[in-house]
C-alpha cells in the first residue's frame, strides 16, 4: 500500500521507467551497458516506490503512552527549553529518519488539536540541532487527558523540500491515525511534560504506531 501523497510522483515515475527501459533496449547494443542501465533505473523506481510505502498498522490506543510518531532511530533525550508554545522547558524525545525509513506521520496521543502552525525555513542536515528551529517545520500540539498538552514538530531535512500537515485546530485527534507526511528525509520532536518516564533510549529503533515512547500513570 502506498501514502496518498506519493499519488502523482509514482505515476511519473513509474511512467518515466518505462519510456527509459524501452530506449535503452532499442539505442543500447551493448549487452552489459543495457542491461546495467536497465537495473539503474528499476533501482530508482524502486528507492522511490519503498518512500511511499504506508504499512497498515493497528495501534492499541491508551492514553498512559505516547507513541512513535515516526519510524526512524531515537537520536536525542533530553531536557530543553520549548521557546514556541510552551516557553519552558520539556523533556524533548526526537526520532530521525532516513530515506528508507517509512516517512507517514502518526498522531502520538489522542485528545482534541490546540495548535498547528506550519514554518517555512532552511533545509539543514536532519540531526542538527539548529534543525528544530530553523528549517522547514510544523508544529502541533495535542490535549490528552493524561499527558496534557503534548507538542510534536515535524522537521523537513536537507532532502526534504515538503511538510504535509493534516491537523488542523480543534480536531479530533486519534492515537496512531495518520496526520501527515514528510518528503525525503526528515526528523519529527516530540515534547513532553518534565518527569515522564521515557521508554525508549537513544540509538533505539522507533516504529510509527507501535513503539511506546513514554508512559505516565
Amino acid at each position: 500500500m502506498f501514502h496518498k501523497e506519493g499519488g502523482k510522483i509514482i505515476l511519473i515515475a513509474t511512467t518515466s521507467t518505462v519510456i527509459l527501459l524501452l530506449l535503452i533496449d532499442k539505442f543500447i547494443t551493448l549487452e552489459w551497458l543495457r542491461m546495467s542501465a536497465m537495473l539503474t533505473v528499476l533501482f530508482f523506481l524502486v528507492m522511490i516506490l519503498q518512500f511511499f510505502r504506508n504499512p497498515k498498522r493497528v495501534t492499541k490506543v491508551n492514553d498512559n503512552h505516547v507513541i512513535a510518531p515516526v519510524d526512524g532511530k531515537v537520536v536525542v533525550i533530553e531536557e530543553v527549553y520549548e521557546a514556541e508554545y510552551f516557553k519552558d522547558k520539556r523533556l524533548q524525545v526526537s526520532i530521525f529518519m532516513s530515506p528508507i525509513n517509512v516517512h507517514v506521520t502518526r498522531y502520538p496521543v489522542s485528545g482534541k488539536v490546540k495548535y498547528s502552525k506550519y514554518h517555512p525555513g532552511k533545509y539543514l542536515v536532519a540531526w542538527d540541532p539548529k534543525s528544530s528551529t530553523e528549517n522547514e517545520r510544523t508544529t502541533i500540539v495535542v490535549e490528552n487527558r493524561v499527558f496534557g498538552e503534548v507538542l510534536y514538530r515535524q522537521i523537513a531535512g536537507a532532502l526534504a523540500k515538503r511538510i504535509v500537515n493534516y491537523a488542523k485546530e480543534g480536531d479530533d485527534a486519534l492515537q496512531g491515525e495518520d496526520a501527515g507526511f514528510i518528503k525525503f528525509g526528515s526528523r519529527v520532536d516530540i515534547y513532553l511534560p518534565l518527569g515522564t518516564e521515557i521508554n525508549v533510549k537513544l540509538n533505539q529503533k522507533a516504529v510509527g504506531g507501535h513503539t511506546i515512547v513514554a508512559t505516565k500513570m
